[in-house]
């Protein structure tokens, strides 16, 4: 397995896993603090985190990820599952050093996230949802997303792509990091489009939770229109210490449209489960 640097995508880097996938990822903070690693949202890359990032304490060795398939990663003909997705996380960490370490996902990357939750207890130190779906599979906004996604054929219409990553939003974003996020989603092809939701509308992780053993946080803003209130507190009820955490008039994408607060309640959280 190796990590080199990539110069494409400033400040990044790339990993090589056994499976010969590459991903880039960002990293920063103290090598030796609390490890998070960060897992985006459909259609999106490391960049998602990027509102964010800054407002972390240096004290946490913060990662971003690129998921397979998405932004500048290797996109595989298959493997869009929740499963695949856990398992290239868990080659991360292990390329990284991390033997345990915090999971924090944001959509797509929340219930990737869930499943590392489930599967892989013992390397979890905490967990951290914003906009969590528990049960993808009978969601009616991903179920109308896919009637959109289904026919989609190369070159994707940037339009489309705006009006996806515009539609999570509750409040506006600058505008800079809206181009940058409807940038990355442009350099998915029509079939990962439409294997990564494939993948999301093929989970329902509501039998499994209660094999969740992690400290939660979940972040849910009350204009959220694909997660909903009951999942999230479906999954700080499975967790032994679950808490969850508001926000008033966010939608799907906190850390967007509240970079500074989201960090700041990942912050807390991980003070207080490392306390």
């Amino acid at each position: 397995m190796t990590v080199t640097t990539e110069r494409a995508i400033a400040l990044a880097q790339r990993i090589k896993l056994p499976n010969g996938i590459e991903l880039p990822y960002v990293e920063q903070g103290d090598p030796a603090g609390v490890s998070v690693l960060f897992l985006h949202g459909y259609s999106d890359s490391w960049h998602s985190f990027e509102p964010m990032l800054p407002h972390l304490p240096p004290s946490i060795r913060a990662i971003a990820l690129t998921l397979r398939g998405h932004g500048d990663a290797t996109r595989p003909v298959a493997g869009y599952a929740m499963a695949d997705y856990a398992a290239d996380v868990i080659n991360v960490a292990d390329a990284l050093g991390l033997d345990r370490f915090v999971v924090a996902g944001h959509s797509m990357g929340a219930i990737a996230a869930t499943k590392l939750a489930i599967d892989y207890p013992e390397r979890i130190l905490g967990f951290v949802g914003i906009g969590t779906l528990v049960d993808s599979a009978s969601n009616p906004v991903l179920n109308d997303l896919w009637n959109y996604v289904a026919p989609l054929t190369d070159p994707i219409d940037r339009a489309f792509a705006w009006e996806f990553q515009e539609s999570t939003l509750a409040q506006p974003i600058p505008t800079e990091f809206l181009e940058r996020f409807v940038d990355e989603s442009m350099k998915l092809p029509a079939r990962v489009w439409k294997a990564a939701l494939a993948g999301i509308l093929a989970t329902n992780h509501t039998d499994e939770i209660n094999g969740i053993s992690a400290p939660a946080l979940m972040i849910w803003g009350d204009r959220d229109e694909m997660a909903t209130l009951s999942e999230q507190y479906s999954l700080v009820t499975a967790s032994p210490r679950g808490r969850l955490v508001i926000y008033e008039g966010t939608g799907h994408a906190a850390h967007w449209e509240e970079p500074a607060r989201v960090a700041a309640d990942i912050a807390a959280f991980i003070a207080e489960i490392t306390d």
